[in-house]
């Protein structure tokens, strides 16, 4: 008698239907928050330090008008942010983001206000500058290979100076107005509003029923490649708790003067780039190097121009950020952008980001700038020193470095 093979199974993973997505998952959050202390710890000391300084300044750090001010003289330290966390995933640093910065206003600035020319010129040419300078750091990195730390220490010298000549050394303001609406300018009343916005309240409707829409169709592919999720019930919660949020910082920016044209640069590029990091074949390289440079090669990828990307990546958000503190200061100065990298630097690491390379979120980065935006502004209302300020910076920054090096030490026990 012949026997016939049992079927072979299906290797690819089967598409879960809606349905199953309401049932599966766990419910135990202390698993949840220790499956990946280094995500979940952020979030949860971000929630605290708002908290705390809630509470110290009486609602002051709260209000409609502070929250609006954070956006605005903070937004260019998110930008290069989102930069810098690439570069260090992929085991690099960049030192010279501040003196880019201050070079790209400041050619922007001799431009337009000098030499009269359109607004939009002196954007455009901040964007080339900054692709231009991303590109010598580049070659030299990538092509020549010399460390991204002596690069780029270079190139904060050099491009510091370069930004004395342009200039003359001599500040130059003001922008006209429209270039000043880049950092300075709100999107108010377009459809109305009793004594609020009607308008920044809709894109905050809007952006939760992204976020819930995204996380439902993540959870499927999650149960599809048998991955852990939590709960249903769990998930909503998350949801309705992310919902709040958005919607009480919506609230109170429409209660204040809008919204910002800055946070919707912020928003276009932290949806841009979190798509690049997590979703592409760029991306995906990015990690691969930074986790494993051997690795990466033997895999065909190739380092050089990928390395080369990142820094032209790199000068381009340096341009952007340029552009919005120029525009937020309505001038340009030689000493601007002074430590803006380590602003930079500090909200990468302190968003999850690791000192070797290979792991980090553009998400992780914006929430750890805002950690650092959050406790510069409630220092300022409590009217902290200055150098009070600088140290308690620091110790954050080295806690949240000790913090990574813990969980490597504690996952390499545990092996």
């Amino acid at each position: 008698m012949t026997r016939t093979a049992p079927p072979e199974a299906d290797p690819t993973p089967q598409e879960p239907a809606p349905a199953v997505a309401l049932h599966t998952g766990t419910s135990d959050v202390r698993q949840l928050i220790t499956r990946n202390l280094r995500t979940s710890g952020i979030y949860v000391a971000f929630a605290a330090i708002v908290v705390l300084f809630a509470i110290i300044t009486d609602g002051l750090s709260l209000s409609p008008g502070n929250i609006t001010n954070i956006v605005l003289q903070y937004s260019y330290i998110l930008v290069l942010a989102i930069g810098m966390v690439l570069v260090i995933i992929a085991g690099h640093i960049d030192l010279s983001v501040g003196s880019v910065v201050a070079l790209t206003g400041a050619v922007s600035a001799i431009l337009v206000i000098k030499n009269d020319y359109p607004w939009w010129v002196g954007v455009l040419a901040a964007l080339a500058v900054g692709l231009a300078v991303g590109a010598w750091h580049g070659f030299w990195v990538a092509y020549v290979g010399i460390p991204a730390f002596i690069v780029t220490l270079a190139g904060m010298l050099l491009f510091r100076g370069m930004t004395q000549q342009v200039l003359g050394n001599v500040s130059l303001s003001p922008f006209p107005a429209e270039y000043s609406k880049v950092a300075s300018g709100f999107l108010n009343g377009l459809i109305g509003g009793d004594g609020y916005d009607a308008f920044t309240l809709l894109i905050g409707v809007i952006a939760v029923g992204g976020y819930a829409f995204s996380g439902f169709r993540t959870r499927l592919a999650r149960i599809k490649y048998q991955q852990p999720v939590e709960s249903f019930p769990l998930f909503v919660a998350r949801v309705v708790a992310v919902g709040a949020v958005v919607m009480y910082f919506a609230w109170q920016l429409a209660h204040a003067r809008g919204l910002p044209i800055v946070l919707i640069i912020l928003a276009v590029l932290i949806l841009a780039y979190g798509v690049i990091s997590k979703r592409s074949v760029f991306g995906r390289q990015i990690y691969a190097i930074g986790g494993n440079l051997a690795a990466a090669q033997l895999s065909g990828v190739k380092v050089k121009v990928v390395n080369f990307w990142i820094f032209v990546n790199m000068g381009f958000l340096s341009a952007v950020a340029g552009i919005i503190y120029s525009s937020r200061s309505n001038g340009s100065q030689p000493s601007a952008g002074n430590m803006f990298e380590l602003d930079a630097i500090a909200a990468a690491f302190i968003g999850g980001a690791a000192v070797t390379g290979g792991v980090g979120t553009v998400v992780g980065a914006m929430v750890g700038g805002l950690i650092m935006a959050v406790m510069s502004n409630g220092m300022q209302l409590m009217g902290v020193e200055q150098p009070i300020q600088s140290v308690i910076k620091g110790l954050v920054l080295l806690l949240a470095v000790a913090f990574d090096v813990y969980n490597k030490r504690r996952a390499g026990a545990s092996r």
